[in-house]
């Protein structure tokens, strides 16, 4: 009645061993009086109706209490009085450890029954009984789930081409085998009516197979995947047309050099300069700067395809007549054809003088406004400095306020400019923020200080 019988666990593999050596399993801890539980056996199909052969499942859940190391076993009870082999499970840790035991049955006819569970150590127990049934019913070739299905879809990759027909893959056609359960199957390819293809591969799930055509001549049809065992199936029909046709040839690559642009640095007197080399087709392209007609320079761009790239002729030094200006020139040489660009350049500048200035400081106090109930007045000064003779033109901010005067000096290295603020009516104190702000020949700031000045205390009488 039981036959094909097999055992199994979640936790960790078991290991044979006789019934005597079961009895004997112990913990290192002395588990004996531990409390040991078992749950009745569950069946995958407690009630099965169907064809056969069918394999059972069943399972059972074993809850030891574990303090150390600790050795399970146990073995499965059937109900025609056979019992399974004695399996042993290695447990340790603490706590109460939960293992899954199970066993599967195939049966090839009706029956009844029961399984259960026996555990024979740490502590002797044994589960109730969970009873199933199984009855083999002729389907008299209904298909069922337990029946393997095979399902297959097909496409052309591209499914248009128009071109050259010379050797070589055109059109690909793929074809996706699906099927229910694993298997092997075998397949063949039809191409307009005719069988061009076939294998036979192993589907665990899904799998594509495919073939490739190279047509000579222009034409149109149909590609289809027909799934000949262990099912028959066949997919739909993936169409494609060709369209053969000479192909052009391609232009003769050509370069040239656009978007030329010079600057002169007026700070040693150099010039430099960049812009673009452009080829329309793949190219390896030369090309060679010169200054007033001394070439200075040379290099190479490659090109896989068609596009622009900079190149730059780095700052050089103008001396003679050259640095009265002039002009530079870049030449490009390609595999077909020639080009150059030239662009004036402007000749050197002598830099014009820059002006900076000094934080602002407290120069003095005038302790005299005093006298009028007043703060003392504050002096203040700062340095003025240019690289060359220039007029520097400044205003001063006193607490946030800008004078409203834009005063002017003649400078040329470093001349001290001074300012001076009235004492605060009403108190014994001037206190506030003071700035220099430069304008001309060029911004620049002093920074804002801030500044104090007390009344001196009253001689004594």
């Amino acid at each position: 009645m039981l036959a094909a019988m097999a055992a199994g666990l979640v936790a960790s593999p078991a290991q044979a061993a006789t019934a005597a050596a079961a009895g004997k399993a112990t913990t290192a801890s002395g588990a004996k009086s531990a409390k040991v539980s078992v749950t009745a056996p569950a069946a995958s199909s407690k009630d099965y109706q169907g064809s056969c052969p069918v394999k059972v499942n069943f399972s059972a859940k074993i809850k030891v209490p574990v303090k150390g190391k600790t050795e399970l076993a146990y073995r499965w009870l059937h109900g025609d009085g056979s019992k399974g082999k004695v399996q042993v499970v290695k447990l340790k840790g603490h706590g109460t450890k939960s293992v899954t035991v199970k066993e599967s049955v195939t049966f090839k006819g009706d029956v009844k029954g029961w399984e259960a569970v026996q555990v024979l150590g740490p502590k002797k127990v044994t589960s109730k009984k969970g009873y199933f049934s199984v009855s083999c019913v002729d389907l008299g070739g209904v298909r069922t789930d337990k029946d393997v299905s095979v399902s297959a879809r097909a496409w052309a990759d591209p499914s248009s081409y128009a071109g050259p027909c010379t050797p070589g893959d055109k059109i690909d056609f793929t074809g996706l085998i699906s099927v229910n359960q694993p298997t092997w199957v075998r397949y063949r390819w039809i191409l307009n009516g005719d069988v061009v293809d076939h294998g036979k591969v192993k589907v665990w799930s899904k799998r594509k197979v495919g073939f490739g055509i190279s047509p000579r001549h222009s034409q149109r049809g149909w590609a289809q995947l027909e799934i000949v065992g262990p099912d028959d199936a066949l997919s739909n029909r993936a169409y494609y047309k060709v369209w053969c046709k000479d192909s052009t040839p391609a232009p003769a690559v050509k370069v040239s050099a656009t978007d030329l642009v010079t600057a002169t640095n007026n700070i040693g007197c150099k010039v430099g300069a960049h812009a673009n080399v452009n080829a329309t087709g793949p190219a390896r392209v030369q090309w060679t700067w010169a200054v007033n007609g001394e070439s200075v320079l040379k290099g190479e761009s490659d090109f896989s395809t068609s596009g622009s790239k900079t190149v730059e002729l780095p700052e050089r030094a103008l001396t003679g007549e050259a640095a009265k200006g002039g002009k530079i020139t870049l030449t490009v040489t390609g595999p077909n054809n020639s080009d150059s660009i030239t662009q004036s350049y402007a000749a050197c500048e002598a830099p014009k003088p820059t002006a900076s200035v000094s934080a602002v400081s407290v120069s003095g106090t005038r302790n005299d406004m005093c006298k009028d109930n007043r703060g003392p007045g504050v002096d203040f000064s700062a340095t003025l400095h240019s690289t060359g003779p220039t007029t520097v033109k400044y205003y001063w901010v006193v607490n946030g306020v800008k004078d409203v005067n834009v005063l002017e000096r003649q400078v040329n290295g470093d001349l001290a400019v001074t300012w001076g603020v009235g004492g605060t009516h009403n108190s014994k104190e001037t206190k506030g923020t003071i700035e220099l702000v430069v304008v001309s020949p060029n911004a620049a700031s002093s920074g804002v200080a801030n500044y104090s000045a007390t009344c001196p205390a009253p001689a004594a009488a």
